[in-house]
């Protein structure tokens, strides 16, 4: 098999988590998604023993690959205390009146039992107790954690129809902010991270609605959501979200979580207008893989970090085997000094795509083996992460920026 360490851990990733094909289009007027693409074809037989197979079989080059592209030279700090975890996701089938909501395509993709195992449930489980029987276990399991106190709850809002209503038809995964909310009322360790479709007719009256029940900020994933954050008509959502001191958290790059996604909304270049009107932005993952006209997407995303101080990223998923580069490039970057939050993207480090084995020839065998034994999941992202050097104020970033605009619990 030809070609560098890279394109080979590419070859195998594919092999691992194949790219969905894009199930929106734009073009229609009055319909910013298009019509759905035809449904995939049913799974391949033995998915796990391929999972499995492509695990074992990319682990020796992750290992070379992570020697000499990732970690970074700094040493390893201890992490400041009270740590809150902006970056943390939640989801539902519908159960006990929560009003989640997952397409049967999802429920159908071969990844939606491994995000089940990740949040630690099963699916019988959700459909006995209801969907707040998920939230229980995050908070519980949150509990636990020696270095995260809080995290920041997401919630995830639909596809929004040319009439200005939910469309559940072009809806992958739905999550509402009234079930985030309520959680993070009952449990103390919990924030409310907020999501509103700014192409809702009353997206302006549900950000006023969310900010008095104490969200934090707001959460985007525009390849999911169908959501073009350049064009001029979310003009006023921006104002408001200045008005309220709300951040929006927005992903940026390519999207691989989902069985579709229409990556070109989430290209950082789309970021300028709400930048121009003083939004607060954090763009996930640094935009951490995809191209957009030939130039990478996290060097469009470093550019803007130049021209726009109220620009930030955050550090989530860049411990994942398909990101093994970007921890380094994210700590060692001058475009990001300064800008960089913690998020752990729970519960995907709960799933084989983040092991501190792929890290091998940075760690000592003692340091990684110290990792591996931990068992609560954002310990174990924190004590990675502060492995390959990132600082305490990166830590400490995300308590400090959500205090700037929102009361957040002591």
């Amino acid at each position: 098999m030809g070609g560098t360490v890279k394109d080979k851990a590419k070859h195998l990733m594919a092999y691992i988590i194949p790219p969905p094909r894009s199930s929106l289009t734009r073009g229609e007027e009055g319909n910013r998604g298009g019509n759905p693409s035809k449904p995939d074809a049913p799974p391949r037989p033995a998915r796990k023993w391929r999972i499995l197979f492509a695990s074992v079989a990319v682990l020796p080059g992750a290992l070379f690959y992570s020697f000499v592209f990732a970690g970074s030279s700094r040493p390893a700090e201890p992490p400041p205390a009270g740590i809150i975890d902006m970056h943390s996701h939640v989801a539902g089938l519908g159960g006990g009146g929560s009003g989640c909501f997952v397409s049967e395509k999802l429920r159908d993709n071969w990844r939606f039992n491994i995000y089940l195992r990740s949040f630690g449930v099963k699916r019988k489980e959700l459909e006995e107790h209801g969907d707040s029987l998920l939230v229980e276990r995050i908070a519980g399991e949150l509990a636990k954690s020696e270095f995260v106190a809080k995290a920041v709850l997401l919630a995830m809002d639909g596809v929004i129809a040319a009439d200005g209503s939910l469309d559940l038809k072009r809806t992958e995964i739905y999550v509402p902010d009234e079930f985030v909310a309520e959680a993070a009322a009952k449990y103390p360790n919990l924030l409310f991270g907020a999501s509103v479709n700014p192409y809702r007719k009353d997206a302006l009256q549900r950000l006023d609605r969310a900010k008095k029940r104490g969200a934090v900020l707001v959460k985007w994933l525009p390849s999911i959501m169908d959501i073009d954050p350049a064009d001029p008509k979310l003009a006023p959502f921006y104002k408001k979200l200045v008005e309220l001191k709300l951040p929006l958290l927005t992903h940026a790059g390519q999207e691989r979580s989902f069985s579709s996604s229409d990556d070109e909304l989430c290209d950082p270049e789309k970021l300028r207008l709400p930048l121009s009107l003083g939004v607060t932005v954090i763009a996930a993952h640094i935009a951490s893989t995809g191209k957009y006209h030939g130039e990478k997407s996290m060097e469009r995303l470093a550019r803007l970090m130049g021209e726009y101080p109220n620009l930030y990223s955050d550090i989530s998923s860049l411990t994942q085997l398909n990101k093994l580069s970007y921890m380094k490039k994210a700590l060692t970057r001058g475009e990001f000094s300064g800008r960089l939050l913690y998020g752990s993207d729970f519960p995907l480090i709960n799933t084989a795509l983040v092991s501190p084995l792929y890290y091998g020839f940075r760690l000592s065998p003692k340091k990684l083996f110290s990792i591996l034994r931990v068992k609560n999941p954002w310990d174990r992202d924190v004590l990675l992460k502060r492995a390959l050097g990132t600082p305490a104020e990166i830590f400490d970033r995300p308590r400090k920026l959500l205090a700037a605009g929102t009361a957040v619990r002591p």
